[in-house]
C-alpha cells in the first residue's frame, strides 16, 4: 500500500477533522466553566471520561438542549472555517452587569477575515478581525494535541483560585465571531462583545493542531 496515498488522505481529512476537535473542545469548555464557576448546581452535572479526564457535563434538560442548539450551528461554521473567536459570557440576573468572559481565539493556517460576532441577541454592531496565521510545518500526534487539552481544562479547574465568587443568581450567553459573509439562522442576532468594564484579563494556555490554533483568554471584573 502507498505511503503517499496514506498521506494524502490523512491531509484531505484533517481540516475538517480538525475543526470538529475545536468544535468539541468547545463544548465541553462550556460545560467546565458553567460547573467551575457555579452558574448551575453541583448536581445538576454529570461525569464523563474525556481527553484522558473526569469531564463534567450539563444533565439539565433545558441547558442540555440550549448548549446542542448552540453546537449544531457551530459545528457548520467550524467546520466550514467560518469562525475567528467564542466567547461564554457570564452576567448576572439582579444587575445584568457582565461579570465574566471566556475568549478563545481560533487561528486558522493561512486565513484572513472580516468577521461580525453574534449570538441571540437583538443588539448591532459589527467587528473586523486580522490576519490569522500559524506554523503547521510540524505534524502533531493525537496525544500532543491532547496533552494540551488537557493543560487547559485543568486551569480552567483550577481558576476558582484567582477569580472572584460569583454574587448571586448568574446566565450565560455564547457569542460566535462568524465570517462576514457567513450564513446567520433568524434566531442568531447582531451582537455588542460583551467585554468586561474595567475587568482583570488572565491569558491561559493554548492548543492547537496542524490547521487551527487555540488561545484562551478570561476577563473578570474585580471584586467591589
Amino acid at each position: 500500500m502507498s505511503t503517499e496515498k496514506d498521506k494524502s488522505k490523512v491531509h484531505k481529512l484533517s481540516l475538517k477533522g480538525s475543526g470538529k476537535l475545536v468544535a468539541e473542545f468547545f463544548e465541553f469548555s462550556i460545560n467546565s466553566i458553567l460547573f467551575q464557576r457555579g452558574v448551575y448546581p453541583a448536581e445538576d452535572f454529570t461525569a464523563v471520561k474525556k481527553y484522558g479526564l473526569n469531564m463534567l457535563v450539563t444533565s439539565d434538560d433545558q441547558v442540555k438542549a440550549y448548549i446542542k442548539k448552540i453546537m449544531s450551528q457551530l459545528n457548520k461554521w467550524m467546520v466550514g472555517g467560518k469562525i475567528s473567536k467564542l466567547v461564554v459570557v457570564i452576567t448576572s440576573k439582579e444587575t445584568g452587569e457582565h461579570v465574566e468572559r471566556w475568549q478563545f481565539d481560533i487561528q486558522i493556517l493561512g486565513k484572513s477575515s472580516q468577521s461580525k460576532y453574534v449570538h441571540k441577541s437583538t443588539d448591532k454592531e459589527n467587528a473586523s478581525v486580522g490576519d490569522a496565521n500559524i506554523d503547521a510545518s510540524q505534524e502533531k500526534t493525537e496525544k500532543e494535541i491532547q496533552d494540551e487539552i488537557q493543560a487547559i481544562f485543568r486551569q480552567i479547574t483550577a481558576s476558582v483560585t484567582f477569580l472572584p465568587v460569583l454574587d448571586g443568581d448568574c446566565t450565560f450567553n455564547v457569542l460566535v465571531y462568524a465570517d462576514a459573509d457567513s450564513e446567520v439562522p433568524v434566531e442568531w442576532g447582531d451582537s455588542d462583545a460583551k467585554e468586561i468594564k474595567n475587568g482583570e484579563k488572565v491569558q491561559l494556555r493554548s492548543f492547537s493542531t496542524n490547521n487551527h490554533r487555540v488561545e484562551t483568554l478570561v476577563s473578570y471584573r474585580l471584586a467591589d
